[in-house]
């Protein structure tokens, strides 16, 4: 759990919003591990701890496989599904696909428009 509340705290204070925890049913309906709540919608994001390059490469392989469990999340609550995938650099843990987060910022923008 600190793995995500680490990673999840910074998505929080880079974006500017509020993230919560998804409840159990998300987690094992949609794999969503923590949510953004735009008006009336909701963006779901998965955080995975990555150790090595190998494990990120599984992590898009699973990520393939989640896909449509993601699809239904977003046909259910409007918003995407994005992974974090979270690294460890020295002795804190970091976000390693940091493209993601422009990627949720520009979701966040067309959920309140």
């Amino acid at each position: 759990m600190t793995e995500k509340e680490t990673i999840y705290g910074q998505l929080q204070d880079i974006l500017g919003v509020k993230i919560e925890p998804a409840p159990d049913e998300w987690d094992r309906l949609y794999n969503v591990d923590f949510f953004i709540k735009i008006k009336d919608k909701f963006i779901g994001l998965q955080i995975k701890p990555a150790g090595e390059v190998s494990h990120i490469t599984q992590i898009y392989q699973e990520r393939m496989q989640q896909a449509k469990t993601h699809e239904k999340f977003t046909e259910k609550f409007g918003g995407k599904v994005f992974y974090v995938i979270s690294i460890k650099a020295g002795d804190k843990k970091q976000i390693h696909n940091t493209e993601v987060i422009e990627e949720i910022r520009t979701e966040i923008k067309q959920l309140q428009s």
